[in-house]
């Protein structure tokens, strides 16, 4: 039987981790994808990384497989997608989602207090 830990640490070990100034300058040269995995709730009460993609978490299999109504094609395998979430668990969670459904560049760049922090480009 699998615990938290267990999951976290399969996640990490997956998906690698950029700081929040290292993700605000891969956001300022463009390119890259920036998803919020968070709920709805949680990015109405702080915001979001201004122009991220708004995919809960427990809709990501659906939104990242072409095959289904939910897709959004801007999650392609060969993007470079940077995931963002409260603290980075969810991100890191994620991230091995979509590693497992042969995304190849998925990126955990930690909670959105850090991006805030770092004066990383926000919107409501």
């Amino acid at each position: 039987m699998k615990s938290a830990k267990d999951f976290m640490d399969e996640a990490n070990a997956v998906v690698p981790r950029l700081s929040a100034e290292d993700a605000i300058a891969k956001y300022n040269a463009g390119g890259g994808v920036f998803v919020d995995v968070r709920d709805s709730g949680a990015i109405a009460q702080s915001g979001t990384i201004k122009g991220a993609h708004r995919i809960a978490r427990g809709m990501m299999e659906f939104v990242a497989d072409p095959e289904t109504q939910f897709y959004n094609d801007a999650l392609q395998k060969d993007a470079d997608i940077y995931l963002i979430c409260g603290a980075g668990g969810q991100a890191a969670l994620a991230g091995k989602t979509l590693k497992d459904m042969g995304y190849q560049n998925v990126t955990n760049i930690g909670g959105f207090g850090a991006w805030k922090e770092a004066g990383g480009p926000t919107e409501d």
